[in-house]
């Protein structure tokens, strides 16, 4: 299902140095994700690594009584698959596509080799391994102590940078398994947004009208993410610029 899509679409690929990028480029293919799609179950051996293009994956831990929760999720900023696999190469969770699109893979050998090989790789990917790890430890602390409007507000924005438009393939019911709430809850929620000017609800999706409202209500884990990503790794400058109330994108 290849396409031809440019691999540097995703940032951390975008960000490599020449050299490093054409080192990888004969090992990475494009595919497209359809939405649902499950690429690794918990235990399942890791094959490939992606790198996201405009798609939204997640990593979903499935208790034994059945019930879902969203543990990291992942756009173009960064790659799913290599921080679990580089020990046992077991999925550590359910490995899923949140929003269609595409992104670059690569097999996790030839990833691997190239880190051996190629020490400003190695260290961007350590660096990306770091966000990451903040990324996750803020979600637990948000999860935990804010609402879930500022969390609602939170994933809606997160979303839009990491797709690019203002128009969002996002359900009730997407929104819902995504904060762990009931799906009358998010219809609440989504309901006083599009009564407060912040975003107008359609068939399948949400349009972000007010962007600079839902980042008021959102709590200070967004701002906070995006400040760790901007320190960390070379995100596009309107990222690392971004400022309370601009339209940019990441």
């Amino acid at each position: 299902m290849a396409q031809a899509v440019d691999h540097r679409s995703n940032w951390l690929l975008a960000s490599l140095e020449p050299d490093d990028l054409a080192y990888l480029e004969p090992y990475l293919e494009v595919v497209i994700l359809p939405k649902g799609t499950v690429l690794y179950e918990a235990g399942d051996i890791i094959q490939f690594i992606y790198f996201p293009h405009d798609a939204i994956m997640g990593v979903i831990n499935v208790l034994k009584e059945g019930q879902a929760v969203e543990v990291a999720s992942f756009g173009r900023e960064g790659m799913l698959g290599l921080i679990s696999a580089i020990a046992s190469r077991e999925a550590f969770g359910r490995y899923k596509v949140e929003v269609p699109g595409s992104a670059s893979r690569i097999d996790i050998r030839r990833l691997l080799e190239a880190m051996a090989a190629r020490p400003k790789l190695r260290q961007l990917i350590r660096r990306y391994s770091e966000a990451l790890l903040v990324q996750t430890f803020q979600s637990v602390s948000c999860n935990a102590v804010h609402t879930a409007e500022s969390r609602c507000c939170n994933w809606i924005l997160s979303t839009r940078d990491r797709i690019g438009e203002d128009l969002l393939p996002l359900t009730h019911a997407d929104l819902a398994e995504f904060l762990g709430v009931q799906r009358s809850t998010v219809s609440t929620i989504l309901r006083s947004f599009q009564m407060q000017g912040l975003i107008t609800q359609q068939r399948g999706g949400i349009i972000i009208t007010n962007r600079a409202g839902l980042e008021a209500m959102g709590c200070e884990c967004y701002e906070r993410v995006r400040e760790v990503y901007a320190r960390l790794l070379p995100m596009p400058l309107s990222w690392a610029d971004h400022k309370r109330g601009q339209q940019e994108p990441f």
